[in-house]
């Protein structure tokens, strides 16, 4: 498999992929072919794209009905736009009735808000979505990662939800890497004065920041999570267990994401500190990196945050 440009492009390659052999796999767009990178996909199964102009709720709408006639809709588009302006129709419609629809979210998190700024920057998306039941949750951390989690999606008997990037998203995994279905990979086994979980776009950030730890004789161990409030946690409980100081790290509202899901776990499971490097605030324009440094995320600050924890 080649390596993606970006998140948008992994996911049009996925469905091309699978629509050779797979004819129920359909596309809806609410105006967002070319957002989502799927022109090709459009161009050549014509008849297995619908176009529904901007209306992301009759987008919804739709690929619901196409799942109650038995074919497997992907509806893709700015994260917000599904999750905020279509929540309504991803509540009753797909997830009350447990239709086999597939979203992809794109421009999720500060990252993507280069362009844009705020009103295209999405990071309560999987706040909304997790509290949806019947819901699968994918946080792929790189454009290789979407790819698989875009066929795994499609092999799931209900409502998926993935988060993809706007393009800015850095490669980590090796492209033939599986899609972990434990919910966790772990990188970096450094030692247990703590345990740094990513979910998304900062893995690479993490990874640095458990580099420079290691340099200041802090010795922790790093794991990405890929799928939020999964049905089976052991895997994700075992890596906790390593230590009693966990920390999570993501590109989102500190609430309703990777940190509320780290710390339910805790709660129910093994008592533990569990610190949050999360958003707190609205974002704004500006260049992806420097967007992130000055939100906190940069590989200093997420190891300056983990020594000043420790030291407590």
């Amino acid at each position: 498999m080649t390596k993606f440009k970006g998140t948008r492009e992994a996911y049009a390659a996925a469905l091309m992929d699978m629509a050779e052999d797979r004819k129920d796999i359909v596309l809806i767009s609410p105006d967002s072919l070319k957002a989502m990178r799927a022109v090709d996909f459009g161009e050549k199964y014509p008849d297995r794209y619908v176009e529904c102009g901007i209306a992301e709720q009759g987008a919804v709408d739709t690929a619901a009905g196409l799942a109650s006639a038995g074919l497997t809709p992907f509806v893709g588009t700015y994260a917000g736009f599904l999750t905020m302006r279509a929540c309504e129709q991803m509540r009753t419609f797909v997830g009350y009735t447990n239709l086999n629809v597939k979203f992809v979210g794109v421009n999720s998190g500060l990252l993507g808000g280069e362009r844009e700024g705020v009103t295209h920057q999405f990071y309560e998306d999987l706040a909304v979505v997790s509290s949806l039941p019947n819901y699968t949750i994918y946080t792929p951390a790189d454009p290789a990662q979407c790819y698989h989690a875009v066929k795994k999606a499609a092999e799931v008997d209900g409502p998926v939800y993935i988060r993809a990037g706007s393009g800015r998203e850095v490669e980590v995994y090796d492209v033939d890497a599986p899609f972990a279905e434990s919910g966790v990979t772990v990188w970096k086994e450094y030692g247990t004065d703590a345990v740094l979980f990513s979910s998304g776009f900062v893995l690479d950030r993490v990874l640095a920041a458990a580099d420079l730890l290691k340099e200041q004789g802090v010795n922790v161990t790093v794991a990405d999570i890929n799928i939020l409030y999964g049905e089976d946690p052991t895997q994700i409980l075992e890596v906790m267990a390593k230590s009693d100081q966990l920390f999570t790290v993501e590109d989102h509202n500190i609430n309703g994401g990777l940190g509320s899901y780290i710390s339910r776990l805790a709660c129910e499971h093994k008592p533990a500190f569990v610190t949050r490097i999360a958003l707190t605030t609205y974002g704004e324009s500006g260049p992806a990196k420097e967007l992130a440094d000055d939100y906190g995320f940069s590989p200093e600050a997420i190891a300056q945050k983990v020594r000043d924890t420790l030291k407590k």
